[in-house]
């Protein structure tokens, strides 16, 4: 059996063709409209993550109890979800370009916010706008990087695109925890508001005004709620989904204030932390995406989802820094190895229906929910019993949503196999 379908050329042959033509798959007339898009994408996740680790012990100091931490995140995860599937949908209507300024805007004001507020309540609804903002600008950027695409070549520029988010993640903070120890809060904050003005600028010059945007040629079909719902196979998907998000919102969550507490670990160190689970499972994306090509998605799936158990176990039972990476990197290994199979499934289904868009914003919504509900859940762990027990109740969601996901996906749903017309 021939593993690679017919690629004859050395690895190294391969990987250089790929460095040394890949840019030129993009379109030449959409070069700066698509780098543009690549820059507001990193700008705007690498200024949240340079924020997020620092923001439950700027609340921590403010006084807050575990259940309000939690609120400022799920705020966030919150008004996300509310809002993502309505904005999607505007933008077909009025263009991708004034949205993804007004979330810009938003972003860059809400830095101003963190600067001078003085109460955990204004932390709350800052949250919650913010997360109006990136409803406007994570799904409308990936709708516009779609439509500059060519047939052919949507596999490379939308890797090109999702380097652009793992790279932000990866980054953010890091730079955040480095901030912090140089300078102060107030300036990881302001560091955050001026990657937002930089991307507004370029959005403002190098993105066509709405009445020269692409739009597409028809294809798209709008299916009830209830025919994209109504099939239990999905619910594995979205199950899995909503279960690893809600392990990653424990973990940006109270890991910050966890290492700060009972390890004293230095801003950078927390940053590391947080860095190191996105930076793993990231790292490992394309290369398990090539395995769910050709292996079995359901046992890979339900790998992930143990090997991310394991990996909040170890947080749970750290005694040091080293227990904590070795934690977080073995929950990252758990992500790697599960969320492509699953993403594959959902991509599959979503053919299946003739309906990707809305698959796909269903699976988003799935994922600020487990944002919100496992930091809402986690924080009410803090404060009845003890702030360690918190990854041990996120290491028995995910549990139950990789095994959800096993039973649901048995092999005669039929989303092992691409539908043919």
């Amino acid at each position: 059996m021939d593993l690679f379908y017919g690629i004859k050329e050395p690895v190294s042959q391969l990987v250089n063709t790929i460095v040394r033509q890949g840019i030129r798959l993009i379109p030449s007339d959409k070069k700066g409209v698509f780098m543009t898009l690549f820059f507001i994408v990193f700008a705007t996740i690498t200024g949240v993550g340079i924020v997020v680790p620092l923001l439950p012990i700027y609340a921590h100091d403010m006084g807050a109890a575990g259940i309000y931490v939690a609120m400022i995140f799920g705020a966030f995860s919150l008004s996300r979800t509310c809002l993502l599937p309505w904005f999607g949908r505007l933008s077909d209507r009025h263009g991708r370009k004034p949205f993804i300024l007004t979330g810009l805007v938003i972003y860059a004001l809400i830095s101003l916010a963190f600067v001078f507020t003085e109460r955990v309540e204004t932390l709350i609804l800052a949250r919650f706008f913010q997360g109006m903002g990136s409803a406007m600008i994570m799904p409308v950027v990936q709708a516009y990087v779609g439509e500059i695409t060519h047939e052919g070549t949507e596999g490379y520029s939308m890797g090109l695109f999702n380097l652009s988010m793992f790279l932000s993640l990866s980054l953010g903070p890091l730079v955040g925890g480095f901030i912090l120890d140089l300078w102060s809060m107030d300036a990881a904050f302001v560091a955050m508001g001026a990657l937002s003005v930089v991307a507004f600028g370029l959005c403002l010059i190098y993105l066509p005004p709405r009445a020269l945007e692409e739009t597409p040629q028809g294809g798209r079909r709008e299916l009830p709620w209830r025919e994209i719902l109504g099939e239990k196979k999905f619910w594995g998907l979205l199950t899995f989904r909503y279960a690893y998000t809600a392990c990653i919102g424990t973990i940006w969550c109270f890991l910050p204030l966890y290492a700060d507490r009972e390890f004293g670990l230095s801003g950078s160190r927390i940053g590391f932390l947080v860095m190191l689970g996105v930076f793993v499972s990231g790292s490992l994306q394309l290369p398990m995406g090539y395995v769910a090509d050709r292996a079995n998605k359901r046992i890979m799936g339900i790998l992930g989802g143990m090997v991310s158990c394991w990996g909040m176990y170890l947080i749970f039972r750290a005694g040091s820094f080293s227990d904590l990476l070795l934690g977080m990197s073995v929950f990252g290994m758990g992500g790697g190895v599960g969320m492509p199979a699953v993403t594959a499934l959902a991509v599959i289904y979503g053919d299946a229906k003739r309906a990707m868009g809305t698959v796909m914003s269903v699976m988003t919504v799935a994922h600020s929910l487990g944002m919100f509900t496992g930091s809402l859940l986690a924080g009410i762990a803090m404060d009845s019993i003890d702030l360690k027990f918190a990854f041990l109740l996120a290491m028995a969601m995910m549990g139950m949503g990789a095994v959800t996901f096993f039973i649901l996906q048995r092999p005669d749903t039929g989303l092992e196999h691409r539908v043919q017309d």
